[in-house]
């Protein structure tokens, strides 16, 4: 096959890619106009937010692998989300939707520096407190490049022109094994945002690993006595498979787990993950949103009530 048949399937995706991109800033218009969708009537409110994300997999592949036992226990007993789609390939984008409301960036080896509008800051400014609790994280307050199974990339607030001028809450990101001790001493922050490493993400090991992680690691927080009372997880996938560019990043599996959420409860709404930073904030008390989160669908219908 000639050089240039090859080539044109590549430059085709790469136009898709870089439209989109820029189709999705405009519309967010980085939060600029000050257009805000007000919160549904009924949100319901928790004291602990923590969000889980898993790499690289489509809906298909989570939901109809015999490898993720305690994945599937999990949505028999909570919320799933059906028609959930990433924004973008590669991998950054997502985390930064999820964190600014943005796509920022399509570039994986992004190292700049982000002032725009985010969760850290809107939590920040209403008085509730977060952490980004990283697994295998350097040290504390680490806001480098890539080391071992830990990749930046997956750690969007390293990023954050707050976290960057501010000792403060650079603090705010720490290693992962951290994560134990504050549930034991009952001091989870408002907000947890947590990052497994490449092997427990799916990034590089398997979704049998991902899924062992989640059950060692996430069961005893739904089993706490604190979380029953009033709290809220999140478990999503930053991405679908790379062939897989419906709505930008591919369709993935994403669960609402909480003790007020419908028991097997299958949404059939569209979202991606403005809809969960929205969530985030809005389930924190917070009504103002960054970026795209300012007019994402609402995810109230996953709880009791509506």
């Amino acid at each position: 096959m000639p050089v240039k048949s090859l080539l044109l399937p590549r430059i085709l995706l790469t136009w898709f890619a870089v439209c989109a991109f820029a189709a999705l800033q405009f519309a967010c218009g980085g939060g600029a106009t000050g257009v805000q969708t007000p919160v549904t009537p009924g949100q319901p409110s928790f004291t602990h937010v923590v969000l889980v994300v898993e790499e690289n997999h489509s809906y298909a592949e989570v939901t109809g692998s015999s490898s993720m036992p305690y994945f599937h226990s999990l949505t028999s007993q909570y919320g799933l989300a059906t028609q959930y789609f990433a924004d973008a390939h590669p991998s950054i984008p997502n985390y930064l939707a999820l964190t600014t409301g943005l796509m920022e960036t399509l570039d994986d080896g992004f190292s700049g520096i982000i002032s725009d509008d985010n969760v850290a800051r809107e939590l920040v400014k209403a008085g509730k407190t977060w952490k980004s609790y990283a697994e295998s994280l350097p040290s504390p307050g680490y806001l480098g490049g890539d080391s071992g199974l830990y990749k930046r990339g997956h750690n969007p607030f390293t990023y954050l022109s707050d976290v960057q001028s501010d000792s403060a809450q650079a603090a705010n990101i720490v290693p992962f094994t951290q994560f134990a001790t504050d549930l034991a001493n009952n001091a989870l922050p408002q907000y947890s945002f947590i990052v497994p490493n490449r092997l427990d993400n799916a990034h590089d090991g398997t979704l049998g690993e991902a899924d062992a992680w989640l059950q060692t690691n996430i069961a005893p927080l739904i089993a706490s006595p604190a979380f029953q009372s009033a709290g809220l997880l999140i478990i999503t996938f930053d991405e679908g498979d790379q062939a897989d560019i419906s709505h930008g990043g591919g369709q993935v599996a994403t669960l609402i787990i909480s003790s007020t959420a419908k028991k097997g409860f299958q949404s059939q709404t569209l979202y991606q993950h403005e809809s969960v930073l929205r969530l985030i904030l809005s389930g924190s008390g917070v009504n103002t949103f960054p970026g795209g989160a300012a007019t994402a669908p609402d995810m109230t219908e996953f709880f009791t009530g509506h």
